[in-house]
């Protein structure tokens, strides 16, 4: 009992960890015209605040959301739908960057890798097959799988550069962690 209660501390720090990383890489509000995703900050699209709060978002509303309405967010759409918190450090944060960035094409790449049923929905017969590898070759799959998918978006001339060196710094970042 005693170990479950330190590795869920260990978890939660790793959330808070990972999620300072990520709100660095996704900034504060943009509103580009190119972007799929419409009006963001920090990195938490009107759609999703909207259907986050239950309600159409009003002019201005987007430009003064704070880390603290979006931690929630990341943490039960992103982190716990992909059992980030059931991840060894570093497969953690390589999951869960994408996780944001694509939704469960992050799960799906995972699920690919360890030769789960790619659902998208990581559960315990996902999670027995990724304690089976090398969380640092999962970490490097993980962003291999990434960027194929990147080069293959309509939009990648014009968003591939950030994305590529996003992938690559959380490569470096994950496999740090995993050390």
């Amino acid at each position: 009992m005693f170990s479950d209660y330190i590795w869920s501390l260990k978890m939660e720090k790793n959330f808070d960890k990972c999620l300072e990383i990520i709100l660095q890489k996704e900034g504060g509000y943009v509103d580009h015209p190119a972007d799929p995703g419409g009006e963001t900050n920090l990195g938490i699209t009107r759609g999703t605040y909207e259907q986050w709060v239950g309600r159409e978002v009003l002019d201005g509303e987007m430009k003064r959301l704070t880390k603290a309405d979006v931690a929630p967010i990341y943490e039960k759409n992103y982190w716990l739908r992909a059992q980030c918190d059931k991840l060894a450090s570093g497969l953690d944060l390589a999951v869960f960057d994408w996780q944001v960035n694509s939704g469960s094409r992050s799960s799906k790449a995972l699920q690919g890798l360890v030769k789960a049923k790619k659902d998208g929905v990581i559960g315990p017969k996902t999670l027995a097959e990724v304690d089976r590898h090398d969380p640092r070759e999962l970490i490097q799959g993980m962003h291999d799988v990434r960027q194929n998918f990147y080069e293959g978006l309509r939009t990648f001339e014009t968003f591939g550069r950030g994305w590529t060196y996003r992938n690559k710094h959380t490569l470096e970042l994950a496999l740090e962690m995993a050390d």
